[in-house]
């Protein structure tokens, strides 16, 4: 059994994305290549944010603090510490409207 305190990696990969250059830092806590559930803490500065990518396959999106927008095409939604958002099957980009982490839960196969 593995516990981690995401509170404490919250805190360091906040750190981490404030003197980054581009304003964000990503620390994986469960699973990776050898797995197919995978869990990784996103970390991004106010203003900064993740350019439109492709659907990683099933995935969500948990705010664990800060505000974040999820963008796909003309639609948006906004997320709050506590919010739950599912990614949809579409490209999509993600904004920090203010200093965030987000926990990013991805089921590959």
């Amino acid at each position: 059994m593995e516990s981690v305190s995401l509170s404490t990696v919250i805190d360091e990969q906040l750190a981490a994305a404030g003197q980054a250059g581009n304003g964000r830092s990503a620390q994986t806590v469960h699973g990776g290549h050898e797995r197919h559930l995978r869990q990784t803490l996103l970390a991004l500065t106010a203003g900064t944010g993740l350019a439109e990518h492709d659907s990683p396959g099933e995935a969500t999106l948990q705010v664990l603090r800060g505000r974040v927008r999820l963008n796909a095409g003309d639609d948006s939604v906004e997320g709050v510490e506590g919010d739950l958002l599912t990614i949809p099957d579409a490209r999509h980009s993600l904004d920090a409207v203010e200093d965030s982490a987000v926990l990013l839960t991805v089921l590959t196969r």
